[in-house]
């Protein structure tokens, strides 16, 4: 070989060296995509997002749909996203099926996919980061028997179809309930809708033919899976006047739930870490993107909550109370 073959190799190869490492060393975009962007869940998601990307010295771009029934716009920001040529991804579709094909695009393209929050039916992500929703459902369908003494009647409004997630921890209920031969499922098949408006109609649809003459309801419990339709649900006994007069267990918080639960409207709240799972979604794609191993699969936990945790220190960090 001559001398100048050798001369051009060795630049070819260095060349290549030098990109490889500017290439470790650029700042990282991470494209956050959550289910919505309206409520306070997503919000407190965000806010652990950018505690990753401050503590992990990336930029992060937060957008998604709206509405968490827009599967149309969900996927449109992730090919965005692909074509604006992020280096990774945070998704929490809204849609365990509707949102593959676009995620096996972004791995095919190389863009590595965190899925969070909600899993999807695909091989095509890296790590999935989320609550064991199916054990939240459990938890709260066990508590709920627990202060029916074992028997009773109950419904449950489901929040909506396709969203894995929330269909978790109606399974997570049910399968409680199933335990205890003398509680009653009277209703498990009516969905609240994507928004405290929708999930608000909903719940009068459902309570109008459970109410008694004397003004009172002819079930002993009620569970909601997220925080839109146990808003609605309690917008619902309010107006009806029988908030506080039947038992009632939610999923998530906002100020508003929690202010039921102090006054006794409501009995427990099953809680998420939100601002974790934000962290962690980000934190898990960069550890990928930076040559490490990760976890498939990452539990950010799940607990309930009565009135009387809300003035603990580590309940009041989680809801981020004063």
């Amino acid at each position: 070989m001559s001398r100048w073959c050798l001369v051009v190799l060795l630049a070819v190869a260095c060349a290549g060296s030098v990109g490889r490492v500017l290439g470790e060393d650029k700042k990282l975009t991470i494209a956050v995509i959550p289910k919505g962007t309206t409520h306070e869940f997503w919000k407190t998601v965000h806010a652990g997002a950018e505690d990753a990307a401050k503590e992990l010295g990336v930029d992060i771009v937060w957008k998604g749909p709206l509405r968490e029934d827009d599967r149309e716009e969900q996927i449109k920001v992730v090919e965005d996203m692909i074509t604006r040529g992020v280096d990774g991804i945070a998704l929490a579709p809204l849609d365990d099926t509707a949102l593959r094909a676009p995620v096996a695009t972004a791995a095919a393209s190389g863009i590595p996919v965190v899925i969070f929050d909600s899993d999807l039916k695909s091989d095509k992500h890296i790590s999935f980061v989320a609550t064991d929703n199916h054990a939240g459902g459990k938890i709260g369908g066990d508590y709920l028997a627990k202060l029916l003494g074992g028997k009773g009647k109950v419904i449950m409004l489901r929040y909506q179809e396709g969203s894995g997630s929330t269909g978790n921890r109606e399974h997570g209920f049910l399968d409680a309930i199933a335990s205890y031969k003398d509680i009653q499922v009277v209703s498990a098949n009516q969905y609240a809708g994507v928004t405290t408006e929708t999930a608000y109609k909903a719940s009068e649809n459902l309570l109008a033919p459970l109410k008694t003459a004397d003004g009172k309801l002819s079930v002993d419990g009620i569970f909601c899976p997220n925080e839109a339709s146990a808003f609605g649900m309690l917008r619902a006994l309010q107006d009806g006047g029988l908030a506080g007069k039947v038992h009632f267990v939610g999923f998530d918080s906002s100020s508003k739930l929690i202010e039921a639960l102090r006054k006794g409207e409501m009995d427990a709240l099953v809680l998420q870490n939100p601002r974790h799972m934000g962290y962690l979604a980000v934190k898990t794609i960069v550890q990928h993107l930076r040559g490490q191993a990760v976890e498939k699969r990452i539990d950010t936990g799940v607990r309930l909550i009565t009135r009387d945790d809300l003035e603990k220190p580590d309940v009041k960090q989680l809801l981020g109370l004063p």
